[in-house]
């Protein structure tokens, strides 16, 4: 093995998840730098590093000196401290000030950093408070440094580690070492897998059941990460043995340990009934067996019996699906035995009169209905009137002087809500004032919304856990207004709450159908009803149509024309800005029509020479167009939010959003939550709408081809769709109607408990 000692110059590659680098070395002894390939945890350019490897050649970039260990050490001349201060590794410094403070003090620069932080003061520019964050990003760096060096040896990425250090800060080392398992547990991003690998680094026995448990409860969640609120019995297990290695009697006897501490919930009898084709479940399906709670009996014929039957819940879906159901039962109580008074009929006719509006017979029923009970689904497609519906209902609750909230999954979707009603409404999340600092929301069962009625637009979004947390927050005497199209994409997360209150026929549900004159002409609104029915779209038309299809069977020619599209055509023919007016939307995120090759694509035509930019396993510049893509409470910011990058601090290590509300300064150490979002896929855009969405449908996307997916992406168009690809592609979503369904007890459980007051769906 040999050895390089050097300074990093810089980084030319860096994967965030590997931790791989490919670096250039200025290396003592070689008169060129050196091209460096390996994992380099936590090393910025500039660090003095010593290198211990092999030479190997790489037929296309030549000889590279392939890093088996590495250790940083302390520069030891002027140039070397000055360019390691200034390398961007302190929050605080930069290499203005990195040269500013070696010329104060010299060789001796560490030394005072170290042990007398507070003479920094002494140099021009910096002041007590930039003292402070010196000292405190050097020790930072340092604690960060031992913990980085401690996950090296255990194949951590870079990426995982300062997320470790992040959530544990000091106690890293002590915590991964006693029960590495925890981590898949409890920081985002790193699963299973990860954990289980640093956990055989680190001497753990394949049957400890600490793995036996972190194993079962990540197979659950991969499951509800696939929509299934629960697993069941005979399933969990096969996989379990798959991913485990281990027989089924020491992954059942861990089973049984779960459901003691109450981490997974056993249930029933586990046979999933699915609503028949006209969303109906029989009386016959609902008979449920608890499991026997003792597991001192766990090889008794009966539990094992029950145990083969049963539903297998990580506890927090349980109890939000339990929850959801006592809700509704809570609320439908409540207005069974205090009816609303009023005459309805007569407040509808004066609205009309005002409004200057007369409603259709179906539009007079929904607002009828939002008056009668006290939980209402509206649904429909578009075109058929849920917008003016809903002003309707919310404008007749105002003549009564009734305090009205309105809210949805997304910032985008509560953005449209808002616009369209004229009123103010806000992210689920807001309305139940999420509080980042406790993890909880401030409004639930003790501390109810001040409000009247509740209307929740784009209702197939929202998943079982979040539902749950929405019906406790609803006083007792409201009513609660769901609206939603379940022809579009479910939820990301799991359940498929809005398709299953509907199939329980618990709760009243008024669908829309009529398609009104003023849309009948927009051929986005016919072509979305004739997907829906399995029919082929209306491709041609007059010029000033807004739909169009594009025929182009190569994927590399259907670049070129989506380029142009966004870039020019577009642009120049209709005044559209190709940055904030044009989405494109994609059914999946590889390919050549994916949304990985195409944002990197679009991000060097529409945005090539910004000023600012981080360049490491993403490029990010200012003016880029990027996606949130999970909840950040502490940002206010969540799954789907889009916005512009305004600024990169590289000194402070910040990056500035602006969202359509406000600017967000991100910590580097989140980007990871960002994505570009010149383009994105269907599922993320789920909830917004946008002027032009331009959407490529190709074979090579087989695998995602459904008719939702393709009703949900034309259907996020206000003004124009431009699809671009092959008709056999199109041809495929359209016959391809097998929604996968998503295991979940919720229609069932409200059948059940709902059932004495007789709703019958209309």
């Amino acid at each position: 093995m040999e050895t390089l000692n050097g300074i990093l110059e810089r980084i030319v590659y860096e994967n965030p998840d590997t931790g791989y680098t490919v670096g250039r070395l200025s290396a003592r002894g070689y008169p060129e730098l050196v091209t460096v390939v390996g994992n380099l945890v936590s090393v910025n350019a500039g660090e003095s590093l010593l290198l211990n490897g092999e030479w190997v050649i790489n037929p296309k970039y030549g000889p590279q000196f392939q890093i088996e260990k590495y250790e940083t050490v302390q520069p030891a001349t002027i140039l070397g401290i000055r360019r390691y201060l200034g390398s961007g590794l302190i929050k605080g410094i930069g290499p203005k000030m990195a040269t500013r403070i070696v010329d104060q003090f010299g060789m001796d620069t560490i030394d005072i950093i170290e042990q007398e932080p507070e003479n920094l003061a002494l140099v021009p520019g910096i002041g007590k408070k930039r003292v402070k964050l010196i000292q405190k990003a050097w020790e930072e760096q340092r604690e960060i440094k031992n913990v980085m060096i401690f996950l090296q040896a255990h194949n951590v990425s870079t990426s995982h580690a300062t997320k470790i250090y992040k959530t544990y800060k000091n106690d890293s080392i002590q915590i991964v070492t006693e029960n590495p398992y925890r981590l898949a547990d409890e920081i985002y991003g790193i699963g299973f897998v990860t954990a289980d690998t640093i956990a055989q680094k680190l001497g753990f026995d394949k049957d400890a059941p600490q793995r036996l448990q972190a194993g079962i409860k990540y197979v659950l969640s991969q499951k509800a990460d696939a929509g299934h609120v629960f697993q069941h019995y005979p399933e969990l297990i096969e996989a379990c043995e798959s991913i485990l290695d281990q027989e089924p009697e020491a992954i059942e006897k861990n089973i049984l340990k779960l459901t003691e501490r109450e981490e997974i919930i056993l249930f029933g009898d586990g046979t999933l009934v699915e609503p028949d084709a006209d969303g109906i479940i029989s009386d016959e399906s609902l008979n449920y067996i608890e499991i026997i709670d003792d597991p001192e009996e766990e090889t008794s014929e009966t539990n094992s019996n029950l145990l083969e039957k049963s539903a297998v819940y990580l506890a927090p879906f349980y109890y939000a699906e339990m929850g959801v159901v006592n809700q509704f039962q809570r609320l439908f109580s409540y207005r069974k035995k205090n009816p609303i008074q009023l005459n309805i009929t007569a407040v509808l006719s004066g609205l009309e009169d005002e409004m200057n509006i007369e409603f259709a017979s179906q539009q007079r029923y929904a607002i009828h209905t939002a008056f009668e009970e006290s939980a209402m689904i509206l649904t429909g497609g578009p075109g058929t009137g849920k917008t003016t519906t809903t002003i309707g209902i919310l404008r007749c609750y105002e003549t009564i002087g009734k305090r009205i909230a309105l809210a949805a999954p997304t910032g985008r979707a509560a953005k449209r809500l808002s616009e369209t009603t004229g009123r103010e409404a806000k992210t689920i999340h807001r309305l139940l004032e999420y509080s980042p600092h406790t993890n909880g929301f401030t409004r639930n069962l003790q501390n109810p919304l001040d409000a009247d009625v509740i209307i929740i637009d784009e209702m197939s979004m929202v998943d079982i856990v979040l539902m749950n947390r929405l019906m406790q927050a609803i006083p007792s005497d409201a009513t609660i207004i769901l609206i939603g199209d379940t022809d579009q994409l479910p939820s990301v997360g799991a359940g498929n709450v809005l398709k299953h209150l509907i199939a329980s026929r618990s709760i009243r549900v008024v669908t829309l159908t009529e398609i009104f004159r003023q849309a009948q002409q927009s051929m986005i609104v016919t072509n979305a009803h004739l997907i829906n029915t399995g029919e082929f779209p209306e491709l041609s038309g007059p010029p000033d149509r807004n739909f169009f299809f594009i025929q182009e069977e190569d994927p590399d020619a259907g670049v070129e024309i989506i380029s142009t599209l966004i870039a020019e055509r577009l642009p120049k023919t209709f005044g559209y800005h190709p940055i904030d007016d044009i989405q494109l939307l994609c059914p999946m995120r590889k390919g050549t029509l994916g949304v990985e090759n195409l944002n990197k694509h679009l991000q060097d035509l529409l945005n090539p020479n910004a000023e600012q930019a981080i360049r490491r396993w993403q490029t990010y510049r200012v003016g880029d167009k990027v996606m949130q893509v999970r909840n950040n409470y502490a940002y206010d910011v969540y799954n789907g939010d889009i916005g512009r990058i305004a600024d990169i601090d590289e000194l402070n290590k910040i990056m500035m959003i602006r969202f359509p509300d406000k600017l967000v300064d991100y910590d580097m150490a989140d980007l990871n939550e960002l994505v570009l979002a010149y383009a994105t896929t269907i599922h993320k855009a789920q909830g917004s709408e946008y002027p032009v969405v331009v959407m490529p449908l190709h074979t090579q996307h087989y695998i995602m081809l459904q008719r939702n997916l393709l009703y949900t992406g034309i259907t996020r168009a206000k003004e124009k769709v431009v699809i671009v690809g092959s008709k056999q592609a199109l041809e495929i979503c359209i016959r391809n109607n097998q929604v996968m369904w998503r295991n979940s007890y919720l229609a069932q459980r409200l059948q059940n408990a709902l059932r004495p007051f007789e709703l019958q769906s209309i």
